[in-house]
């Protein structure tokens, strides 16, 4: 089953004519989920042929421009394309506040599809579950309320060896036991221990995004061995009074948070527009974490299954 993750844009503050600002997709089992919406995020996601009506939930880390300005087109072109479902928001409160203002560039009142809000809370908690996906958020660190986002696939059930269960005529709630963890006695007083008699699924997936914040020690426990981490890197470390002023991390911290935290891969973005090449930024964090790749438009990674042993 799929869990992978689209890059769109990998922008700071000033986007560049090769450089967009923030958005993200990831893909888990089909269904789509925007992590920011920068300005220009329609034009990336047609760019790079995501279906808009497969998009349900779109998740807002923090309201700058840089990661938000994009939703006024994006919910037009909704509209306008006939959208009829549901569309739920995760943000601060302050953007339901900014979409139904007087002032709103655009009428969502008047929109043919319904648009859910929900803010987000002041602690760390669960904002989202289906049947497939949690979705947890936690504050950051920034000039302004921001938050950072942990998608983790849910565990599946063990499959049941189909040759051990046929030598017993098991029932059907016998069965069920069994794949939910449970030991079955039998009628003649035999003891099928679940271990004996399931096989483990494929390990979770996880997804972890924190962009914008200043180096927090205090996010480890909560990313610790997410599969894939993306950390913002808007500076090199030899600007580190520009980080620290302007609430932002640099590519040596977040590698460091990578490595504290053993994740199994890491993707920096959220490059500041002074930076031509980033290739210094990619160096400086591997030199911390080792498996560091860059963000760019049109990145797709796919999170491969673990084998449980």
């Amino acid at each position: 089953m799929i869990f992978s993750l689209t890059v769109l844009g990998v922008s700071s503050g000033l986007p560049t004519s090769k450089r967009f600002p923030t958005a993200h997709v990831l893909n888990v089992h089909g269904h789509l989920f925007l992590i920011d919406c920068g300005e220009g995020t329609q034009i990336q996601l047609r760019r790079y042929k995501v279906k808009f009506s497969r998009i349900n939930n779109i998740f807002i880390s923090h309201l700058h421009g840089d990661h938000f300005f994009g939703i006024f087109g994006l919910l037009s072109s909704f509209s306008m394309l006939g959208r009829k479902n549901d569309l739920h928001i995760y943000a601060p409160k302050e953007l339901e506040k900014i979409l139904l203002s007087e002032t709103s560039p655009i009428d969502i009142q008047h929109f043919n599809y319904k648009i859910v809000f929900h803010s987000h809370k002041h602690e760390l908690g669960q904002i989202y579950e289906d049947k497939k996906l949690t979705v947890e958020a936690f504050p950051l660190q920034h000039r302004i309320e921001a938050w950072g986002f942990v998608f983790r696939e849910k565990q599946k059930q063990p499959n049941i060896i189909k040759e051990k269960i046929a030598q017993h005529n098991l029932s059907i709630v016998e069965i069920v036991k069994l794949k939910q963890g449970g030991d079955v006695l039998t009628a003649d007083n035999q003891l099928l221990k679940h271990e004996d008699y399931t096989i483990p699924t494929a390990k979770p997936r996880s997804y972890a995004f924190c962009s914008d914040t200043v180096f927090l020690n205090r996010i480890i426990p909560i990313v610790k061995n997410v599969d894939l981490l993306y950390h913002e890197a808007t500076f090199l470390h030899t600007e580190k009074k520009q980080a620290k002023l302007s609430q932002h991390t640099t590519a040596k911290e977040a590698g460091i948070i990578a490595q504290k935290a053993d994740v199994k891969q890491l993707l920096i973005g959220h490059f500041s527009a002074r930076y031509k090449s980033l290739d210094p930024l990619l160096q400086e964090s591997q030199k911390e974490f080792p498996n560091t790749i860059l963000a760019f438009g049109g990145l797709t990674i796919d999170v491969e299954q673990e084998k449980n042993k």
